[in-house]
């Protein structure tokens, strides 16, 4: 993927470049049914029924929300986690994805 072309908010491809040099270039997928400029949706390569959606729209300036999202959607967790700098997003990512 090239994070460049993306049309995405640029603390956004900051986080999907820390994620690419974390945890290499084929690991993560992006859910390209996201629109949204301030949002993206990732998962494991081969597990698309778990993600992670990370936005900044709503947020401070450089900081993110993130949603996490499981097979079961009852189980999702939405809105809780707001106002988060980079390393605990990445933090967040690492432990539901990894």
């Amino acid at each position: 993927m090239n994070i460049w072309a993306l049309k995405k908010d640029s603390p956004l491809k900051l986080l999907l470049l820390e994620l690419v040099q974390r945890y290499g270039e084929d690991v993560l997928a992006l859910n390209n049914v996201e629109q949204n400029f301030q949002a993206i949706d990732i998962h494991l390569l081969n597990e698309p029924t778990l993600s992670a959606y990370i936005y900044t729209f709503g947020q401070t300036q450089g900081f993110y929300g993130i949603d996490l999202r499981y097979p079961i959607p009852t189980n999702n967790i939405v809105g809780e986690s707001e106002n988060l700098n980079l390393e605990q997003t990445i933090g967040i990512i690492t432990t539901h994805l990894f």
